[in-house]
């Protein structure tokens, strides 16, 4: 028995509004920073990548709200 996932994105709001989104494309995630063209990635879990969205903000910066979207 296999399980197939499909895809879901998360966008990633903070005080200034979207700063970006995480995609999920099977076992994949990929984070897209705001003003940014390349996605980053994958991850392998949702956390993995909502760490490396919010680590992209810099140093003191709130952790984003993430709403499945």
């Amino acid at each position: 028995m296999s399980m197939t996932t499909g895809t879901q994105t998360w966008v990633a709001a903070g005080p200034a509004g979207t700063v970006g989104s995480i995609h999920r494309d099977g076992e994949n995630f990929m984070v897209r920073v705001r003003m940014e063209g390349d996605a980053r990635g994958p991850y392998p879990t949702l956390e993995a990548a909502k760490r490396a969205l919010h680590a992209t903000l810099g140093p003191g910066a709130d952790r984003p709200e993430f709403r499945e979207h």
